[in-house]
């Protein structure tokens, strides 16, 4: 705990962290992030300007989820809880991200394949949830952006191979392979017999946790609620797939 104690949140990108007390009142409206906001809302419109309704219904609500991660208090809380910084990948790779993917042109889900996306997004959570490469996030803003950026797009292309393969087969594997692998991390965290990750040491209790029930909390939820929008792909792929054998003596 002596490590813990020296932890510096100085370079944090949503600052120390706060009590629950003051935790509504941990708004960041930071000048760069309101800035990138804008612009990628300005450059969405101009690229969908001629898009279907669908696509850019899809843009808005992912820009609006994307805003919200990052503007609401939920920022700051990810300082304080490891099961909310778990929670605010989980929004980000498993709801902003198949978002922009629907705003993206359908045929860019058929280039190159489901492998190596899947490659990347499962190299990229499994990184950044080591413990010395998520606790180096806390040290630099630069080290913030790096993991929320990779994960958004690399989850983004994954999310455009699933959605709009043409094989239903391999999208239905591809979705599969990721859950099966977001399990596991999951699951190691919840069975780890000690804390592993240094900036939530301390900074748990004052929400009442101690770090070990914070990150079996965490780990509980990328192990189950963050399964589900890739399990229903599954599902939805293999209906495809038993559509189109239906369909292929005819």
């Amino acid at each position: 705990m002596d490590q813990a104690s020296a932890f510096s949140f100085d370079l944090s990108y949503c600052g120390a962290p706060p009590l629950p007390a003051d935790l509504w009142t941990r708004w960041n409206f930071e000048p760069g992030l309101l800035t990138g906001l804008v612009i990628a809302a300005l450059a969405g419109l101009w690229l969908l300007r001629l898009a279907g309704p669908r696509r850019q219904l899809a843009f808005a609500l992912s820009w609006a989820f994307a805003a919200l991660l990052f503007v609401s208090p939920l920022c700051a809380l990810t300082v304080a809880l490891f099961s909310a910084r778990v929670g605010h990948h989980v929004l980000l790779t498993m709801v902003v991200a198949p978002l922009l993917a629907l705003a993206l042109p359908a045929s860019w889900g058929n280039k190159g394949g489901t492998l190596p996306p899947l490659a990347l997004s499962t190299a990229a959570l499994w990184l950044w949830h080591s413990p010395d490469l998520y606790t180096a996030a806390f040290t630099h803003p630069g080290l913030y952006w790096a993991m929320q950026l990779s994960l958004l797009t690399t989850f983004t292309w994954l999310w455009l191979g699933l959605l709009h393969a043409r094989r239903p087969i391999q999208a239905g594997l591809a979705a599969l392979t990721s859950a099966i692998q977001m399990g596991m991390l999951g699951a190691l965290l919840v069975f780890a017999d000690q804390p592993l990750y240094l900036p939530h040491f301390l900074a748990s209790q004052a929400f009442g946790l101690s770090a070990a029930e914070d990150q079996q909390l965490g780990g509980l939820i990328m192990w189950v609620p963050a399964n589900l929008p890739l399990l229903a792909l599954v599902l939805w792929r293999l209906v495809d797939l038993l559509g189109d054998r239906q369909a292929a003596p005819r």
